[in-house]
């Protein structure tokens, strides 16, 4: 197809939706739908209406948000306005409910006010993922999660106020338990909270002479047997070494059993006095995909190699929402991370692109390019290419990762890690979220 379509293209094409031009809706905001539209808006510029729903205004970094837990970053630095970065594009604040594929019209509930309908023309469907749950007594009502900026306010508060509360007490036990961290889950997520966090307590604890000779406890519990087990041996082998001279109580092969307020239960049998119960075991796929009677597997909805909906030529999915095949793994789907969804997302927009005059389909293959793990202070485990590496080459690898990833705030993201290099951190507790607004099974934003 040639690159530069007649406007007939676009019009013999249509009939959905009854405006000027073809509107392309992208439900979400998060790695896959932000750069579908960014790249939609490049590739089909004023020939057609590009409309994102979105629960927020920003795209959320996500890789970063630990480093917010931590005190070391504003959550204004991971939050990237839709407005600036994706100009052009029609916005609508709002948590989509439904779709009607027939009547090619997307249902959301917008922050006031009834339900509204949007008609499109094209649909992606990049929803994203929330906190994963699992059937343990007391987990929904005490752990916290970790997939939003404000659970990860919430916990920096909540961090702050057991050290505070620790200092205060005379009791051994009780200072004991409110030293005490647990988290659950030794992937990318739980491995990088755990880094940060004893990195926070120890600046902490250095205020308050009564706490004097005293460090915090945290625990990394995973039933794998070994952490980021999802990752290269090389990787988890350098990461676990830098967890250890950390002091991390890494536990492998083990589970929690049971949850309430004051501490956790092992499956080994073992209790650990806590007020402090992470949780960060992986993601599922937005309760939204239950609801739109599409085929699912292992949770996901089924596509093609070209993000595809079955059944539905108009409409594509990808990132965490989406069941995409792995060319690269045959057999298999790709996994839920950040990487493959933003990749995802612009390639769905370069083959909605071909749908309508511009470019060429094309389906998604994408080889892994490494991860990259940020452990704090100048601590870090990476393998870009494949190649391993650790300490201050992985650190200046990890943050430049980050930095070109970052699709905005960059100059103060880098200001605000230098800063903490020559300043230090001074971490205080707000009181901006309070427990009952981030219950465990809150969506994250889309």
């Amino acid at each position: 197809m040639s690159r530069g379509p007649p406007s007939e293209v676009f019009s013999a094409a249509f009939g959905g939706h009854h405006g000027a031009m073809p509107r392309v809706v992208v439900v979400g905001a998060g790695f896959a739908g932000f750069h579908a539209a960014r790249r939609l808006i490049r590739l089909l510029g004023d020939r057609a209406e590009i409309a994102v729903v979105n629960p927020n205004d920003y795209f959320l970094y996500l890789p970063l948000l630990p480093e917010v837990a931590a005190g070391l970053l504003d959550p204004r630095r991971i939050t990237v306005p839709l407005v600036t970065r994706l100009p052009g594009a029609t916005f609508r604040l709002g948590t989509v409910t439904g779709v009607d594929f027939p009547a090619r019209t997307v249902r959301y509930r917008p922050p006031e006010g009834d339900e509204q309908l949007l008609t499109y023309d094209k649909l992606v469907l990049s929803a994203g993922s929330v906190n994963k749950l699992l059937p343990i007594p007391g987990v929904a009502e005490h752990a916290h999660g970790f997939r939003s900026i404000a659970e990860a306010l919430y916990l920096r508060d909540h961090v702050v106020e057991q050290v505070e509360l620790a200092d205060e007490t005379d009791d051994p036990a009780e200072q004991e338990a409110r030293l005490t961290f647990v988290v659950v889950g030794a992937g990318y997520t739980g491995t990088e909270v755990v880094a940060q966090g004893v990195r926070l307590t120890d600046t902490l604890i250095r205020r308050y002479p009564r706490l004097s000779g005293r460090r915090a406890r945290w625990l990394l519990v995973d039933t794998a047997d070994r952490v980021l087990p999802g990752l290269s041996e090389e990787l988890s082998r350098r990461t676990r070494q830098v967890l250890d001279e950390l002091g991390v109580d890494v536990r492998l092969g083990q589970s929690v059993t049971e949850a309430h307020m004051r501490g956790v239960r092992l499956a080994d049998g073992s209790d650990l006095p806590s007020h402090t119960l992470v949780w960060c075991v992986g993601v599922r796929p937005d309760p939204l995909v239950e609801n739109l009677g599409l085929d699912i597997a292992k949770g996901r909805i089924v596509v093609n190699e070209y993000l595809e909906v079955a059944g539905h030529p108009d409409v594509w999915a990808c990132g965490d929402v989406a069941a995409v095949p792995d060319l690269t793994r045959p057999g298999e789907i790709t996994a839920m991370t950040a990487q493959h969804a933003e990749r995802q997302g612009r390639r769905a927009a370069g083959n909605i692109a071909a749908s309508l005059g511009v470019g060429y389909r094309r389906p998604y293959r994408h080889h892994d390019l490494g991860f990259v793990v940020d452990l704090g202070g100048a601590d870090a485990a990476a393998n870009p290419l494949g190649i391993p590496m650790s300490g201050l080459l992985a650190k200046a690898v990890t943050r430049g990762y980050h930095l070109f990833d970052l699709p905005g705030n960059r100059l103060w993201t880098a200001a605000s890690w230098l800063l903490d290099a020559v300043a230090g951190r001074s971490p205080v507790r707000l009181g901006l979220v309070q427990r009952e607004e981030v219950p465990l099974e809150v969506t994250a934003p889309r």
